[in-house]
């Protein structure tokens, strides 16, 4: 029997260097679906009035925003772009207040077990080490793109 050989149909794809590889980012994006999402899904499925709700989804958006905001303000300094000491000092007290919130709501709720605290907290910090990577990511892709 001859062996048939195949062409190779896979297409290889040009990274750029300096650009992070796909699985990388779709790591990054897969950590924030999964914090989120079961953050969200835990919210959905607890006991808990819906002004706790509501408290913990806004200090949920907050974090990320503000996570986003001091990453893009952190890289823009480093690479010479001109922030403000304003904006800059914003980005920071942002995100500390949202942790903050995040920490506090949780240790002063009498209606959370432990572990349900535990899981709001580890799904908290996911979602928001998540959405600094895939910032970086797309500042990383835009730049070495940029280059060429």
């Amino acid at each position: 029997m001859e062996k048939e050989e195949t062409e190779n149909t896979h297409t290889d794809i040009t990274r750029v260097e300096g650009e992070p590889t796909a699985a990388f980012k779709g790591a990054s994006w897969a950590a924030f679906f999964v914090g989120v999402t079961t953050y969200v899904i835990g919210l959905y499925n607890a006991t808990m009035q819906l002004n706790e709700k509501g408290y913990y989804f806004a200090v949920l958006m907050f974090g990320l925003y503000a996570s986003v905001s001091l990453q893009k303000a952190v890289r823009d300094k480093e690479e010479g772009v001109p922030v403000t000491s304003i904006y800059y000092g914003i980005s920071w007290f942002a995100l500390i207040i949202a942790i903050s919130l995040m920490a506090i709501g949780l240790y002063n709720a009498g209606s959370i077990t432990l572990s349900e605290k535990g899981f709001y907290g580890m799904a908290f910090v996911l979602s928001i080490f998540a959405a600094i990577t895939i910032q970086k990511n797309i500042r990383d892709t835009q730049k070495a793109r940029e280059r060429e």
